[in-house]
């Protein structure tokens, strides 16, 4: 039963770690993209967020949705890295 849950956890570990990967990869991607966006600042992104709305406040929107998906993955950084220590204790059992 050890051996089995042992097993589970130190799997858990390693899809929290692709996942932490692929998340911070979405992340670079999205911010090459906020640059481009805010570099050339298009007509047609005024008419995707709606009308009244300026190039001022669509960085700040951005901006903090990006602050809010980098405090979601940092909060998922601290569960793998307890999962991993976690299942290297129980190996070392």
């Amino acid at each position: 039963m050890d051996e089995i849950f042992t097993k589970k956890i130190r799997a858990a570990a390693i899809a929290g770690w692709w996942t932490l990967l692929i998340a911070y990869c979405i992340l670079l991607i999205q911010w090459f993209a906020y640059l481009l966006i805010m570099a050339a600042q298009p007509a047609g992104m005024l008419c995707l967020w709606g009308g009244g709305i300026t190039w001022p406040e669509i960085r700040a929107i951005w901006l903090w949705a990006m602050v809010a998906y980098k405090l979601g993955v940092g909060m998922m950084l601290f569960v793998v890295i307890w999962l991993t220590l976690w299942a290297r204790q129980l190996t070392k059992k």
